[in-house]
């Protein structure tokens, strides 16, 4: 096995480790409940939010950023030296790992998130300049409209389309076009993921049932 490929596998397994941090089930266990018995029975800030409230959904929030966060800066710091030639390749499988890791969780038989906290910290530290794209991507449809499946949905279409552009531009320098190109199907996937993990939302706001959030919260609405 190369050395690239190794980096890479470490970098995901790196990423896997700080997504196994899963924020809602611990805050549900300080409270008395499992998080996973209440409301879409999803371990994320969504149903952090609706069933334990607003200061437990903004708790829930920062540190599933702030572990995506700590993922990136970890792959960054330590195989970004080794191989700096694959450092947004790296950060990439980082980010990868994360999510797999908050999402399934092996100690919680697989059932966690959906990553998209994750993926707002992946914003602040992959590349400084999709930090605009995501908060726009995210906060502008949620404040019109309470829907956090749409701002889900949009911040990881949004930031595909930043990878894409960006990668043409030569923004991920030293990467080499496969390197673009591997940064970009990585992320595709994941994005992929996204839609298909918020199927069941992307029906009720096909059909006008969707349920809205809000920040000052009414506990206990479901999902």
């Amino acid at each position: 096995m190369t050395a690239g490929l190794l980096c890479r596998a470490a970098a995901l397994i790196i990423g896997y480790a700080f997504g196994l941090f899963q924020t809602a089930y611990i805050v549900g266990k300080a409270k008395g409940i499992d998080i996973r018995n209440y409301g879409s029975g999803n371990s994320g800030t969504t149903n952090a939010l609706r069933v334990m409230g607003s200061k437990a959904g903004i708790i829930v929030f920062l540190v599933d950023m702030l572990k995506g966060i700590l993922a990136i800066l970890t792959v960054q710091l330590i195989l970004g030296r080794i191989m700096p030639e694959l450092v947004w390749v790296l950060k990439m499988y980082a980010f990868a790992g994360c999510v797999l890791g908050h999402n399934y969780p092996f100690y919680m038989s697989f059932r966690g998130g959906k990553g998209v906290a994750v993926a707002g910290g992946f914003a602040i530290a992959y590349h400084p300049l999709m930090i605009p794209f995501a908060l726009a991507a995210f906060l502008v449809p949620f404040a019109v409209t309470h829907f956090v499946s749409l701002g889900s949905l949009l911040l990881y279409t949004v930031l595909f389309i930043f990878i894409a552009v960006g990668g043409a531009a030569g923004l991920f320098a030293p990467s080499t076009p496969a390197n673009i190109a591997e940064i970009l199907v990585i992320f595709g996937i994941f994005t992929v993921m996204v839609f298909v993990r918020h199927r069941t939302n992307i029906r009720r706001l096909l059909n006008g049932t969707e349920n809205k959030t809000y920040l000052v919260n009414k506990k206990g609405s479901g999902k």
